[in-house]
């Protein structure tokens, strides 16, 4: 490892709470009260990705201007955003997934900086480009979840390693790409591999030492997936006994998927964390009949011992790599009539699910984009979507090619995380309008080598040329309110404000910002790359600003970021983005805007 710091005097500028808490969350829940800061990725653990800070609204935002810029270093796909704890913001880059300690009042001049050595071997079996979703903060420390599967604390103040732990094995397809999340005295991280036949799991670490406090497999016997056969629920039913292995044929569990790479929600009150698992590998569903429980399946585990409370999954025997992991929407919320503690997903099988997080009630399911057509709907009964035979790539068999399936691989979301505005009572959804041609083949399993067994094709959803919308959508109805067409996929998370504004970025490197309760586009400021990081909003000496990633990957852009040119290679996205290439180029960026003083 390779470590710079500065002088402990620019320490100084850093300006905490109480560390050395022995239950962190404590603090958390204090600071992410705190507008002025953004202590979380999604801005709080209800994913809402929302701001109080106001200074910035619908009439004034058409004067934005660029603040200040920092340049990461980094070529590939910049994901996630900036952490802002007080005078010192904490951002990330993609592999070697170098971290920066930022001096906010020193016009961001570098407080220290942290930059793992890893292996490079770890680049070929990372899927969908070298991103990372960044840092976490806890406890006086930053966790960094590295390429390699390695969970590294750093003292938030200097930069110096705490402690550090491997979560997996490169050599087997084990990589890490997903953002802690700090609960009490825990870290937890999940795992990517979905495409080389890992099995996916959920991962608590003590944050004093990094001791292994329990782990959560998506499939596998009871005593793995820390399930009870008769407390642990689906659809308020006992999932029985090893319904882990029970969908599954033969051992095919044991390399069967079910990754965690998204993101990770907590309630206080329930303490219960929520995420989702992703695909059942391999993407070929004819060499794993059955259910394949469960992979693509909302979980909620108790925060302390990780059991199982209850689990829902969406997309059983996923045919088209509907990987489930998208992030979870914590609210309180009236539903049907009824208040609700409710959870809101948006899955990239483009239904969008509305729940109750406090028993995993189904209360809503509808399609997100129109021109969704695999599933005509969801059984609201049985929790079942209901197939349309026409679009079965398992029905219609191996080396068959199956066309017109929409929403594509890539799903009519991603891992962009949506947010939601308890003002207007509205989620805000970046999404892709994207469908394929899909057919499956006979695919082995090696450890460390992929296991896909599928080639695809990506292209616009039918009656237009445009790749994603920016939608508004309403929970409880399960409807669209307004829907802004943009040329490719938003594959930015967003940001809502209490100045009624809604912020998300675009492929092409445009921040926008449009009105929270038209979409009418209110402003729009090309960056030098892509954006495919997330949207934050903070406040510094009384000045609210705005400060985002840039830097085209990530799968959509993966053509351009790993030099492919086949139309069917990156998992069939190179193709659907060839133009990307006429509108912007690479290169790692963080762009903070202002209004004028």
């Amino acid at each position: 490892m390779r470590l710079k710091t500065t002088a402990a005097a620019a320490m100084a500028a850093i300006a905490f709470g109480s560390s050395g808490t022995a239950f962190a969350n404590a603090e958390l829940l204090k600071m992410q009260e705190n507008p002025n800061d953004w202590v979380m990725q999604n801005g709080d653990y209800a994913s809402t990705r929302y701001s109080k800070l106001n200074q910035i609204n619908a009439d004034n935002v058409k004067d934005l201007k660029v603040a200040w810029t920092f340049s990461t270093g980094v070529l590939r796909g910049h994901e996630g955003g900036p952490l802002v704890i007080g005078d010192v913001m904490y951002i990330h880059a993609p592999f070697p997934n170098t971290v920066f300690a930022l001096d906010l009042k020193n016009e961001g001049k570098i407080l220290w900086k942290y930059e793992p050595r890893q292996d490079t071997s770890v680049i070929p079996v990372m899927c969908c480009d070298t991103v990372n979703r960044g840092v976490a903060y806890g406890d006086g420390k930053i966790f960094l979840y590295q390429a390699d599967a390695t969970l590294v604390a750093l003292d938030a103040k200097s930069g110096e390693k705490v402690w550090s732990v491997s979560n997996g094995d490169p050599k087997k397809g084990e990589t890490g790409t997903s953002a802690p999340m700090v609960v009490k005295d825990k870290v937890y991280v999940g795992i990517s591999g979905g495409e080389f036949g890992v099995r996916g799991h959920l991962t608590a670490y003590n944050i004093k030492d990094g001791k292994q406090a329990w782990r959560g497999y998506s499939m596998g016997p009871d005593s793995d997936t820390l399930m009870d056969p008769q407390k642990t629920t689906h659809l308020g039913k006992p999932v029985g006994k090893d319904s882990g292995t029970a969908t599954w044929e033969g051992d095919q569990w044991k390399i069967g998927g079910g990754t965690t790479w998204g993101w990770y929600s907590y309630d206080p009150d329930l303490n219960l964390v929520y995420y989702g698992s992703g695909n059942p590998s391999t993407w070929n569903p004819v060499q794993r009949p059955g259910d394949n429980r469960w992979s693509m399946t909302i979980w909620a585990r108790d925060a302390d011992t990780g059991m199982a409370k209850w689990v829902y999954q969406m997309t059983p025997h996923d045919e088209w790599d509907y990987d489930g992991i998208n992030e979870m929407i914590l609210v309180d919320k009236e539903i049907g009539g009824k208040m609700r503690k409710a959870l809101v997903h948006f899955d990239r099988n483009g239904f969008a699910y509305t729940m109750d997080r406090e028993n995993g009630e189904l209360l809503v399911a509808e399609k997100y984009d129109p021109a969704v057509n695999w599933a005509t709907h969801v059984d609201m009964e049985t929790g079942r979507p209901q197939v349309v035979a026409k679009y079965s790539t398992h029905q219609n068999g191996e080396d068959v090619n199956s066309t017109g399936i929409c929403p594509a691989a890539l799903g009519t979301k991603d891992q962009q995380p949506a947010s939601y505005s308890p003002k207007t009572g509205v989620f805000y959804v970046p999404t892709n309008h994207v469908c394929m041609d899909y057919e499956p083949f006979q695919v082995s399993y090696t450890a460390g080598q992929p296991y896909v067994g599928a080639t695809l094709s990506m292209y616009p959803a039918p009656g237009g040329d445009h790749l994603g919308n920016f939608i508004a959508w309403d929970a409880d109805k399960g409807k669209i309110l307004w829907s802004n067409p943009e040329q490719f996929s938003v594959w930015s998370g967003a940001l809502s404000t209490a100045g009624d504004v809604v912020f998300y970025g675009t492929l092409e490197g445009y921040l926008k910002a449009v009105d929270a309760n038209t979409g009418k586009e209110l402003y729009k400021f090309k960056t030098p790359s892509g954006i495919i990081g997330n949207v934050n909003t903070y406040m510094h000496n009384g000045k609210q600003y705005i400060a985002v990633l840039s830097g085209l990957g990530g799968w959509a852009g993966i053509g351009m970021a790993a030099g492919l040119e086949d139309p069917t290679a990156g998992l069939g996205a190179v193709g659907a983005y060839a133009s990307l290439s006429e509108y912007t180029q690479l290169g790692g960026q963080l762009t903070v805007f202002e209004l004028p003083d």
